[in-house]
């Protein structure tokens, strides 16, 4: 007979340790005035719960950059990482919230104990800078602080831990990996690639000669749109010709690898064939992350900028024009925004093989066909 399994009691507070957390708010205006700033207790505890919730994004992201850096993912990973990533946004969501919170201090408010921060600041965030090498933001690509590294703020074993993180396997290349194995690109006789340039060429044609036939726009409209439309044809010949991709790619235009980005682009454009469902999902997830962060950057520099105006951050940074910047700059996935660009309709898609779709169908629906 098995023997029985035996749970040892806790007490609600022991196990959240309540005596820790609720003891670690401590009001420096109080301790060098003698009095204290009423706000800085709100200060505090909005700074504490954002790293809470980072804790928890760093504890979701490595769970899936563990499925996804290998050569080998199993394919029943993915709903979780979807999951797992779907989580990370409403994490996201409620961080831009708390933005509101945040600004229910007015900026006399701040003034009242802000003098007490220095030289701390929000720049110093280990856990932050953390999640931004997890997700892929390359050192070359990062804003420098002060005229210095990022890392530079931080004690000499946490710079070798960023340093070391920024030189492993990130998400972005691990899901950049994963997307280069796409199969179906080449099946047999069907070449996605040729079917996908001819129905871009059948597209780009017929839209010009809409624009020079329509009676609605002057002579200078027509050719503001076919100029737009030109600008347009250049992004797919980076799809078309490898050379112009790594071309790009050394420009700094495009990150993404020639056969990732082919990845990207078939998993989005027959994203309703059945088993391209769930990877259509992934890369939405992905971009959904990398757009919240991007307006939780927004949020925060807006929210400086009402705060303090032009004064320079309590860290040394320009304060609003800094965190403007990395809002604009430190995008990490904007290849996958870019698929947009690339995309056609439905009505123009290359028509797959009926062995392509079999391929492409559940086993119960393939066996039908």
């Amino acid at each position: 007979m098995a023997e029985e399994k035996k749970y040892s009691t806790v007490h609600y507070k022991n196990y959240l340790g309540l005596d820790k957390i609720l003891d670690a708010q401590h009001l420096r205006s109080e301790s060098v005035e003698g009095k204290g700033a009423h706000d800085e207790m709100l200060f505090i505890i909005i700074h504490q719960a954002y790293e809470l919730w980072f804790k928890q994004i760093i504890h979701e992201l490595s769970s899936v950059l563990n499925m996804f850096k290998t050569d080998d993912v199993d394919e029943r990973s993915i709903s979780t990482a979807v999951h797992r990533l779907e989580r990370v946004v409403e994490i996201q969501q409620v961080l831009i919230q708390q933005i509101r919170i945040m600004e229910t201090m007015t900026p006399l408010d701040f003034l009242d104990f802000r003098n007490h921060l220095f030289p701390a600041s929000g720049f110093q965030s280990y856990q932050f800078r953390l999640i931004e090498n997890l997700l892929g933001l390359q050192e070359g690509e990062r804003l420098k602080y002060n005229g210095c590294p990022y890392f530079s703020v931080f004690d000499e074993k946490k710079q070798q831990e960023l340093q070391e993180m920024s030189s492993a396997t990130s998400l972005f290349e691990a899901i950049e990996d994963w997307l280069e194995r796409t199969p179906f690109i080449q099946w047999g006789s069907f070449k996605f690639l040729e079917a996908y340039k001819e129905s871009v060429s059948r597209m780009i044609a017929r839209e010009e000669k809409a624009i020079a036939a329509t009676e609605y726009l002057t002579p200078s409209e027509k050719e503001m749109r076919l100029s737009s439309l030109k600008n347009a044809s250049s992004y797919y010949e980076a799809v078309f010709d490898k050379d112009k991709h790594a071309a790009l790619q050394k420009k700094g235009e495009i990150r993404i690898s020639y056969n990732g980005m082919m990845g990207a682009l078939f998993i989005n454009l027959y994203r309703d064939e059945p088993l391209l469902h769930l990877p259509f999902k992934l890369l939405v997830a992905i971009i959904e992350v990398d757009s919240a962060l991007t307006t939780w950057r927004y949020r925060h520099a807006q929210m400086v900028l009402r705060m303090l105006g032009k004064k320079v951050g309590t860290g040394g940074s320009s304060g609003h024009e800094y965190l403007q910047a990395t809002a604009d700059k430190h995008h990490i996935f904007k290849d996958l925004h870019n698929i947009s660009t690339l995309l056609i309709p439905r009505s123009e898609l290359p028509v797959l093989p009926e062995n392509v779709k079999t391929q492409l169908s559940y086993y119960y629906t393939a066996f039908k066909l």
